[in-house]
């Protein structure tokens, strides 16, 4: 999972032109074994994050109840189509991501949030750990205004967490979800595979507050 270590976003100029159809990946959730792609069931929503390596990150959610199905792939970048060994190159723009779709009558969003920010150190830019690169940065990435707003309050609840620890600034980036590629089959649900596999994600050990008395509005969304 060592990207190539490149710290600085592609210019259009940089960026490598992809393909115009998906590449192939798998058709199941390796672990729940419901569609990875849908249709999903009436009801549930979707959540977006990039938090270092997506193999420790996609298990950080499937794990969590109330959660239908999870995947992995390419987001936030501007290549389309991407194969992980050109997102690898820093060439595409895109983050190494988790696609969440959950049912918000069993699990909020905010348990979501709290999930991301204490599985990974949001405050290292464009690396986590010993992998380096774009690929690798921090992001939220949300699919309603109520999410975006949630996302926000989060971020500045958990830095003044963070400060108390003496931590950097968070660099997390919070967009409006992107298009979603979804990576490869051998990617999808790997450390239930290979639960031996390497992944580099850790957390700061700082709890973040959400869900103890600190509620979001909107976070449900």
């Amino acid at each position: 999972m060592f990207g190539f270590e490149k710290i600085a976003m592609p210019t259009s100029a940089e960026t490598l032109p992809g393909r115009s159809q998906p590449i192939a990946t798998a058709t199941d959730h390796f672990v729940s074994h419901r569609p990875l792609k849908g249709p999903y069931p009436e009801g549930l929503a979707k959540a977006m994050f990039g938090l270092g390596c997506f193999w420790g990150a996609e298990k950080a959610f499937w794990q969590l109840p109330g959660v239908y199905v999870t995947a992995v792939g390419y987001a936030g970048g501007l290549t389309p189509n991407p194969t992980y060994q050109e997102v690898c190159t820093g060439r595409t723009g895109h983050n190494e991501v988790v696609l969440v779709v959950y049912d918000p009558k069993k699990i909020a969003y905010e348990t979501l949030l709290k999930t991301f920010w204490e599985s990974h150190d949001p405050t290292q830019g464009m690396r986590q750990g010993n992998d380096i690169g774009t690929q690798y940065r921090s992001g939220i990435y949300a699919f309603t205004a109520a999410q975006r707003q949630a996302a926000e309050a989060s971020k500045a609840m958990y830095q003044k967490e963070l400060d108390k620890k003496r931590y950097g600034a968070i660099t997390t980036e919070i967009l409006d979800a992107p298009e979603f590629y979804f990576a490869e089959d051998y990617h999808q649900q790997y450390l239930a595979k290979n639960p031996f596999g390497y992944c580099g994600l850790g957390g700061t050990g700082v709890s973040c507050p959400i869900g103890i008395g600190a509620k979001l509005q909107g976070a449900t969304a």
